[in-house]
């Protein structure tokens, strides 16, 4: 199987993890050790960008609260089930440290310190999610999964991952591929 880092993958209506259920996961590392990647439509409920500012004490407290509330009360992101504690930023490749691994030629994953800063008080990349946690898979363990009709695979689309409004999401991923809910089909067909 070709690499899919960069796509995102569509969780089939019939996931047995709830974990994933109705979930899209953009993945940003796939070979043949595995795969990595950041589940991009499910919200933490209680917890916004204020909230990981202040605990990870980024800046003056008086910084923090003048914010304003476009930056303070920004999502977090539910990015998987492992290493849950810690955060992941995807953004545009206009930020660029010397910690970013690049995705793709519009998108770097960056999971330190000084990312946040820079979402914070600047300059930020034009875009960005941030996320904790995120979604591992062993060698041969996703294509597995695939091939079982687990997950369905699109194409990136930086509007998606951007624009799209986090509720939307998942509907708009069948929609790239020009399906909705109700043409899914849980069985597995091979030709």
């Amino acid at each position: 199987m070709n690499s899919l880092e960069g796509q995102f993958l569509i969780a089939m209506p019939d996931m047995e993890d709830e974990n994933f259920a109705e979930s899209v996961i953009l993945v940003v590392g796939h070979g043949s050790e595995g795969a990595m990647g950041l589940v991009v439509n499910h919200e933490l409920a209680d917890l916004r960008f204020a909230d990981i500012l202040d605990e990870l004490d980024l800046g003056d407290p008086d910084a923090v609260i003048r914010l304003p509330d476009s930056i303070r009360e920004r999502s977090v992101m539910r990015g998987g089930p492992i290493e849950k504690g810690r955060g992941f930023v995807l953004h545009s490749s206009d930020y660029s440290s010397g910690n970013s691994y690049k995705v793709s030629e519009d998108i770097c994953l960056t999971a330190t310190l000084d990312i946040l800063k820079a979402m914070a008080f600047g300059p930020a990349p034009k875009a960005s999610l941030f996320a904790l946690g995120c979604c591992g898979w062993s060698a041969g363990q996703l294509e597995d999964e695939i091939a079982r009709n687990g997950w369905l695979t699109a194409p990136f689309s930086r509007e998606l991952l951007f624009d799209t409004p986090v509720e939307k999401r998942y509907d708009a991923a069948l929609a790239s591929l020009h399906i909705t809910r109700a043409s899914l089909s849980p069985d597995i067909g091979h030709a």
